[in-house]
């Protein structure tokens, strides 16, 4: 598959087929991850793939609306995205280096899971991005470093499904030229 497809063709999965995704397979895809730009090259993304039960059945049951739990109780993988905190959008000495402030870190992160995102489409994987969860429930569960904040969810499997192209803005729309 080539760029341009792959990205036309990504699309988020919400059903997935129960069968496993193999560790070489992810380790793969992250690696391919690794090479996302990122603010000074600071890589500061982080991925920890949750495959025990007991940790997704408390994710769906206690930290999650019923739209991603759903979502989530199919998947073989669930992978949690955090950040190094501090790094990205700061100088050495701790301030910042644009009036962007701290807002940089999701900026690396967001280019993180979309090439995770499309890798994964790629390799015949499905994925979608979840935002809407308990932040602090999660992070306690996970038990993230202080150094460390959780970034996104993403739910990874084998589809189940085939969506439609949802509509698209036009070029006009989207591009303006001075």
């Amino acid at each position: 598959m080539n760029t341009t497809e792959c990205i036309r063709t990504r699309r988020s999965i919400r059903k997935f087929k129960a069968a496993p995704v193999d560790h070489s397979l992810l380790e793969s895809l992250i690696s391919d991850t690794s090479y996302s730009p990122s603010w000074k090259n600071s890589q500061i993304t982080r991925f920890i793939a949750i495959e025990d039960s007991s940790i997704l059945d408390s994710i769906v049951q206690d930290y999650t609306p019923s739209f991603n739990s759903d979502i989530i109780k199919q998947v073989p993988v669930l992978l949690a995205v955090t950040f190094v905190k501090g790094r990205s959008g700061f100088e050495r000495d701790g301030s910042f280096s644009t009036k962007k402030g701290d807002r940089w870190q999701m900026f690396d992160v967001g280019v993180a899971c979309q090439t995770f995102c499309l890798a994964a489409h790629n390799a015949g994987l499905g994925t979608v991005i979840m935002g809407i969860w308990d932040e602090d429930g999660i992070t306690k569960l996970l038990k993230l470093p202080d150094d460390q904040e959780l970034a996104a969810l993403i739910a990874v499997g084998w589809p189940d499904v085939d969506p439609d192209v949802p509509m698209r803005k036009s070029v006009d729309e989207l591009l303006t030229y001075l």
